[in-house]
C-alpha cells in the first residue's frame, strides 16, 4: 500500500509508467555509456535527490532570457509541466542507463529537435537552440543541481576526487548533445556557470515559470510529497540564486526540518524504487 502511494506520488511529479522498465534489460552485457562503476550510474540512481536537482535546474536554466526563450516558444512546458520533467527524467535514464542504442538514439532525437527551435528572445535577440553557449549552459546547470542534491540527500557523500569524476563523465553527454570545452571538474563547472550570472535575467517570463515551479500542481494526496520535493529544489539553488530572485537565503533551521524530512521519506522511496531502472540495468551488465 506504501509502494503505491509513493509510486504514484511520484507520477503525479514525473508522469511514467507503473511497470517495471523491462527495456533497460537488453541487450545483455551492454555496458551503455558510462557503465556500473561509474559516477553517473551512481548519481543518478538516487530518485529522490534526482528530483530535487531537477526542480534547481529548471529554475536556473529560466534566468538565462535565450534559454528560456526556447521553453517559452516551443514547449508546452507551463501546460504541462509534469510531461517536462518526465521528458527529462527519461531521457537521464536512457544516456545513463541504457544500451549504447538506447542512449543515441534519445541523443539524437533531441539534436534533431534542437535544430528546428529558434526565435527572438524577450529582448529581440535572436535564439538558436543548437548553440553551444545556451547547450552548456543547459548542462552546467543541471549537472551542478543533480551533484549538489545528491551530496545533500545520500550518504556516504562522494569525494572530491569523485565529483570531479562525475563531471569528467558528463562532459561526454554534454558534448554529444553539442555544447563545447565543457569543465571537467566541480571548481571549473562553478566557474563556469559564474561566467553566466551577468547574462541573466529575472524578468516576468521567468518569474512566472519559476511560480509555477515552486506551487508544483498536484491532487490533494500528493500535496505534501510535491511541496516538500519543491521546497528542497529551491533550497539545492547556489545562494547567488536567492539573491537573483529576490529571496532571502534559506536559514538554517529551514535547512535542517526540510533536510530532516527528505531524510525520512527516502527510506521508504528508495525501498520501493528499489527494482527500477539502475537496478534492470545492473541485470543488463552482469546477467
Amino acid at each position: 500500500m506504501l509502494d503505491e502511494l509513493i509510486r504514484n506520488s511520484i507520477r503525479e511529479m514525473v508522469g511514467g509508467s507503473s511497470g517495471p522498465p523491462v527495456a533497460f534489460l537488453t541487450p545483455k552485457g551492454d555496458r551503455g555509456l558510462f557503465g556500473p562503476e561509474s559516477m553517473a550510474w551512481r548519481v543518478h540512481a538516487d530518485f529522490i535527490s534526482m528530483m530535487i536537482g531537477g526542480i534547481s535546474s529548471l529554475v536556473l536554466q529560466a534566468l538565462h532570457p535565450q534559454a528560456l526563450a526556447g521553453v517559452w516558444d516551443h514547449s508546452s512546458f507551463r501546460k504541462d509541466l509534469k510531461g517536462r520533467l518526465g521528458r527529462t527524467a527519461y531521457f537521464i535514464a536512457a544516456t545513463t542507463y541504457g544500451s549504447h542504442e538506447m542512449a543515441h538514439e534519445i541523443i539524437h532525437k533531441v539534436n534533431r529537435i534542437h535544430q528546428h527551435i529558434h526565435g527572438i528572445d524577450e529582448f529581440g535577440k535572436p535564439y538558436i537552440a543548437t548553440d553551444p553557449h545556451l547547450l552548456a549552459w543547459v548542462h552546467l546547470t543541471e549537472t551542478l543541481s543533480f551533484l549538489e542534491a545528491y551530496q545533500n540527500y545520500r550518504y556516504p557523500k562522494l569525494t572530491w576526487q569523485e565529483q570531479d569524476q562525475y563531471f569528467k563523465e558528463m562532459k561526454v553527454l554534454g558534448e554529444m548533445l553539442g555544447a563545447q570545452d565543457l569543465p571537467d571538474t566541480l571548481k571549473g563547472t562553478q566557474e563556469a556557470i559564474e561566467a553566466y550570472l551577468p547574462e541573466l535575467h529575472y524578468g516576468e517570463r521567468a518569474q512566472s515559470i519559476i511560480q509555477l515551479l515552486d506551487d508544483f500542481p498536484s491532487n490533494l494526496q500528493s500535496r505534501p510529497f510535491v511541496k516538500l520535493i519543491s521546497k528542497a529544489g529551491f533550497i539545492n539553488l547556489p545562494s547567488w540564486a536567492h539573491t537573483k530572485l529576490k529571496k532571502p537565503n534559506p536559514s538554517t533551521l529551514e535547512k535542517i526540518l526540510v533536510n530532516k524530512s527528505i531524510d525520512l521519506i527516502a527510506i521508504p522511496i528508495r525501498d520501493a524504487l528499489k527494482d527500477g531502472v539502475a537496478a534492470h540495468s545492473y541485470r543488463r551488465v552482469y546477467g
